[in-house]
C-alpha cells in the first residue's frame, strides 16, 4: 500500500467525520494549552472577521500543513493541533455551504 501524502490525509479528514469526535466546537476547544481561551477574543475568530473568505482559509490550511509537517519533531501536541484547525476548516466550510 502507498503511503499517503500530507495532502491525501487533509483531503480524506475533511471528508470524514472523525476529527474531535465530541459534540464541541473548534471554538470550544484548544489543543496544546488554554493561552487562547483565556482570551476574551480567539485570535482566529478576528481574522475570520478580517479577511477574507480565501484568505482565512489559506490561514487554515498553512497551519494544517505546518502542524502536519513538524509532528514528532518538536516536543508539542502537534497532530491535535492540525486536527484543530482541520476541525475549523470543515466547520467553516459548512458555514459556508461548502459541505
Amino acid at each position: 500500500m502507498k503511503p499517503q501524502t500530507l495532502g491525501d490525509i487533509i483531503r480524506d479528514s475533511l471528508e470524514i467525520n472523525t476529527i474531535m469526535e465530541n459534540d464541541q466546537k473548534a471554538d470550544e476547544v484548544q489543543a496544546g494549552g488554554t493561552h487562547y481561551k483565556e482570551m476574551g477574543v480567539q485570535p482566529w475568530t478576528v481574522m475570520q472577521q478580517i479577511l477574507t473568505e480565501d484568505e482565512f482559509i489559506g490561514y487554515l490550511k498553512g497551519n494544517i500543513i505546518k502542524y502536519g509537517m513538524r509532528q514528532g519533531r518538536k516536543d508539542s501536541p502537534d497532530a491535535q493541533k492540525c486536527e484543530h484547525y482541520i476541525q475549523k476548516l470543515k466547520e467553516f466550510r459548512t458555514m459556508l455551504g461548502w459541505d
